[in-house]
């Protein structure tokens, strides 16, 4: 007992970087059976010598590091993260591009990046192009993303009071409260080790059981699993180019916008978030609004639709209405979430009354995004009502300029500084999208395509690029540079600019 309680507390005590590596190269175990299964055995073998070798690597790094004293400080864990983001697709890479040498390994490092970025652009667009394999590791590749953010968010980003954090903290982004209780370093790893243990079997379990509903709907193992890992991780990755092929119909996209409810507010898997003190699930301001946007947007769209339908008599029966009122529903939670599902009835909504692409709106839904600490990518609905509370107030000192406001310690928080801090974010992210716009313009796409491209990067939400122009865009047939700046803008979309910002302060190294 005292020997494995020494192993397990030095196996903690290695860098957060190569633990993640560690699991990584573990995961590869997965692919590798299934292709040994299919009798895919090239990627079989790529899967397993590349699995077998990360691990070999993770073991000799692992020694080398045993007897020095893990830093507690509050710049690793963040820079891990960063380099999950940006180095680990490297080496998640490579049994991909040795199961697939017809494509060029650039190509392979932007689909392990949005994967992990849980981005969901692809640069396969003809899904026979890949084997059952590498569909499956794909969508590993974006459930593995989307249960890295789950952990980091209250492990590394809560204390730092980043990632939508920093709305409701009394610190600046990027540091710790000061009071009696942080005198002493915070043990990032025990916090690690607690959150993991609370929240890998919610993810898994939630995985699991979304999986055998999408199989008892239909749809093959292949598809049912793929489609549930990509909306617990808001992923959007498909093996059969979306929801509206699985064959799962209206139950099985209705199954999915159940569990895209999790991606709008923390509280629906845990309560660790500040949030959490002011009341339940339907006092929480994240997923009241998430389901304001959600009633609304439809209704608007599907009250267009019925006007124009009725003007050329185009209504046929209830049936087609509701069905049309359901792919609006379905799509718009869906881009809300950053998932990327569009309902197999959404042609219908738009063609019904002859509407064009709404592309905007479901670029704004994604620029919106999700709840805090979720999956779910965008500038996050915590913010969107923080800046509304601090509009509520201010129209109220209009009227009466000596009034005091009755919300509370934390209502005048997101009315002040949190609306500051919030606001502060929306220009940092209007600055990163015109910037990346323009080196996108750069690198000689139009200006309507690096619009689209931008927005659906830094909100994580690559299916954008099928979904919100009328001629869907063609990752592959870019540029080098385009495709680099592309991994650019998901990662920092992913990890959000404050963060990166964090990252950068000197400061953070005596944090």
């Amino acid at each position: 007992m005292a020997k494995s309680t020494t192993l397990k507390t030095q196996i903690l005590s290695l860098p957060l970087f190569l633990l993640i590596f560690g699991f990584a190269a573990a995961s590869m175990i997965v692919p590798a059976v299934h292709g040994l299964v299919l009798n895919d055995h090239e990627a079989a073998r790529a899967f397993f010598y590349a699995g077998l070798l990360g691990l070999i690597c993770f073991a000799l790094i692992a020694v080398a590091h045993v007897g020095r004293a893990p830093r507690l400080g509050a710049l690793g864990p963040l820079l891990s993260l960063f380099s999950a983001f940006v180095v680990l697709p490297g080496y998640l890479a490579v049994p991909f591009v040795e199961a697939l040498p017809t494509t060029r390994p650039i190509h392979v490092y932007f689909e392990m990046v949005s994967a992990v970025t849980t981005t969901g652009a692809t640069m396969f667009q003809d899904p026979e192009r890949l084997s059952p394999t590498l569909h499956l590791w794909r969508a590993q590749v974006g459930w593995m993303g989307g249960l890295l953010m789950w952990i980091a968010a209250s492990a590394i980003l809560a204390p730092l009071h980043l990632g939508g954090f920093e709305v409701t903290a009394q610190a600046e982004p990027g540091r710790r409260e000061a009071n009696v209780n942080t005198t002493m370093p915070v043990n990032h790893r025990n916090r690690l080790v607690r959150i993991m243990r609370t929240l890998v079997p919610i993810y898994a379990g939630l995985t699991l059981l979304l999986w055998l509903l999408l199989l008892a709907g239909g749809a093959t193992p292949l598809v049912a699993v793929s489609h549930a890992m990509s909306v617990m991780a808001t992923s959007g990755i498909s093996p059969v180019g979306g929801a509206q092929a699985s064959g799962t119909g209206v139950s099985g996209e209705i199954v999915m916008a159940l569990f895209m409810l999790f991606a709008l507010s923390r509280l629906t898997f845990s309560k660790d978030t500040v949030t959490a003190t002011q009341g339940g699930l339907l006092t929480d301001p994240e997923f009241r609004i998430g389901l304001l946007v959600i009633i609304a947007v439809p209704v608007i769209l599907f009250g267009r639709h019925f006007i124009g339908a009725y003007d050329v008599a185009a209504m046929e029966s209830i049936s087609q209405a509701l069905l049309a009122l359901w792919g609006s529903v379905f799509t718009v939670l869906s881009f809300l979430t950053t998932t990327g599902f569009v309902s197999e009835h959404w042609a219908e909504s738009q063609t019904w009354s002859g509407l064009e692409t709404p592309g905007l709106i479901l670029m704004g839904l994604a620029l919106i995004g999700g709840g805090v600490a979720t999956t779910a990518g965008g500038v996050k609905l915590l913010r969107v009502f923080a800046l509304y509370q601090n509009g509520v107030r201010e129209m109220e000192r209009l009227v009466y300029p000596h009034s005091v406001s009755g919300a509370g310690a934390a209502g005048r928080r997101l009315q002040s500084n949190g609306a500051f801090i919030a606001w502060v974010f929306f220009m940092l992210f209007a600055l990163s999208l015109a910037g990346v716009s323009l080196l996108l313009t750069l690198t000689g796409a139009s200006f309507e395509e690096a619009i689209v491209l931008t927005v659906a990067m830094l909100s994580t939400t690559g299916p954008l690029v099928d979904f919100s122009i009328e001629t869907p865009i063609i990752l592959i047939e870019l540029s080098t540079a385009a495709k680099l700046v592309l991994c650019g803008a998901m990662v920092l979309g992913r990890l959000e600019t404050l963060a990166i910002i964090a990252l950068l302060t000197p400061d953070l190294w005596r944090a």
